[in-house]
């Protein structure tokens, strides 16, 4: 944690998160230190001996994202990696061993079941169950990690964290809580008695598109410890411009999750009110499905909202007539985007299932881009 005292509001702590203490002449936010190795005279003791291990500029940055998964807490240690893949290939291949099961969520992240597949190579037992109805804990026993996605991507789905990781930690297994969709400003899953926080800093955390990054978050013991480890024997490592550009851009958070958050309410009210639109999700909406659970665990609701058109060449038409959303996959960045996440294969959805991304652009303009798309594609 940083020197800095501790604040309150999520403004004043994105800002502030991170940033060492002033040194006169000095930059606030130091640039990115590039080197592979450092001037290591005598004994190899000290935090920077050689650049795969340690890096200035990661540990301002995993200072800063520590500071928002868990405010306050000491004991907390943040790892940053090259890509949200990378931060959770870290905690199934560093926890998991052959002969034990781990539970997976069967409609996450679609890059989540490649993952399974090579643990089950290693001998490692895969149960997987969906999001929704907390069906994950009818698998735990005898397992030995849970892993939660929640919200879904892309579905949407939400389930009672703290039900999970206490019946989980009940049977003796850890609890790791794919943090990507909600952010550390929507829920923090260590709060929430989780052992993991793992998140793909890709999407909203740094929101410009511009940068891979991954971290997991996780009290100070052997299990970190193992996550360490595993990141130095693969170097699923960041670039030092790619952490300080993460770093520079996560002051900005705040600012963009409120907007974003608040727009992507507005779209999903007047998606609702449209007959051409079928199996609307966002957490945030009162009639949603997941909306009692995730207003008991989630500070804001997330950027993504998901929705089904009839067909496959409806949703394509509606894509093409876009003018202020971009046709792209990820979700998180100012600039709105959305995609037919069919095209891709790897989720169990409809032909005209859109994912959405909402922006930061204004509201009534996004608004009225997506109505006036819907109108423009319709047969």
């Amino acid at each position: 944690m940083s020197n800095s005292p501790a604040q309150d509001r999520d403004g004043t702590r994105v800002v502030r998160a991170g940033l060492p203490e002033p040194v006169k002449h000095e930059p606030t936010l130091p640039g990115p230190v590039f080197a592979a190795h450092f001037h290591l005279p005598g004994e190899p003791t000290g935090p920077y001996a050689y650049g795969r291990d340690e890096n200035p500029t990661w540990t301002l940055l995993e200072r800063a994202i520590g500071e928002l998964e868990a405010p306050g807490q000491a004991g907390v240690e943040t790892l940053a990696f090259g890509s949200g893949m990378a931060a959770i290939s870290s905690v199934l291949f560093s926890q998991l061993r052959a002969g034990d099961a781990v539970v997976l969520p069967n409609d996450g992240y679609q890059a989540l079941p490649l993952a399974g597949q090579q643990l089950e190579a290693y001998g490692i037992e895969v149960r997987t169950a969906p999001t929704g109805g907390d069906a994950q804990l009818e698998l735990l026993d005898g397992a030995r990690l849970l892993w939660i996605e929640s919200p879904s991507n892309p579905g949407l789905d939400v389930c009672d964290i703290r039900r999970l990781v206490e019946a989980a930690h009940a049977r003796g297994a850890l609890v790791a809580v794919d943090n990507t969709l909600a952010t550390p400003l929507g829920q923090r899953p260590l709060e929430l008695g989780a052992d993991f926080a793992v998140a793909s800093g890709t999407k909203q955390l740094t929101g410009h598109g511009d940068i891979l990054l991954g971290y997991v978050a996780g009290r100070e013991g052997d299990a970190m410890a193992a996550v360490r480890r595993w990141r130095k024997i693969v170097g699923a490592i960041p670039g030092p411009m790619e952490a300080w550009l993460a770093h520079r851009s996560i002051a900005t958070l705040q600012l963009r999750a409120d907007r974003q958050n608040a727009t992507a309410l507005a779209l999903a009210e007047a998606l609702s009110a449209r007959a051409d639109v079928g199996g609307l999700r966002y957490p945030g909406l009162p009639g949603d499905p997941s909306h009692k659970v995730a207003a008991q665990q989630m500070r804001r609701f997330g950027c993504v909202v998901s929705f089904t058109l009839p067909t496959r060449a409806r949703a394509e038409r509606f894509l093409d007539a876009l003018r202020l959303v971009d046709d792209a996959t990820s979700f998180g960045g100012v600039r709105s985007t959305a995609e037919r996440r069919g095209r891709w294969g790897g989720d169990a959805v409809p032909e005209g299932f859109i994912r959405m991304s909402v922006g930061a652009e204004d509201p009534e303009d996004l608004v009225a881009d997506v109505m006036r798309a819907l109108d423009e594609s319709a047969e």
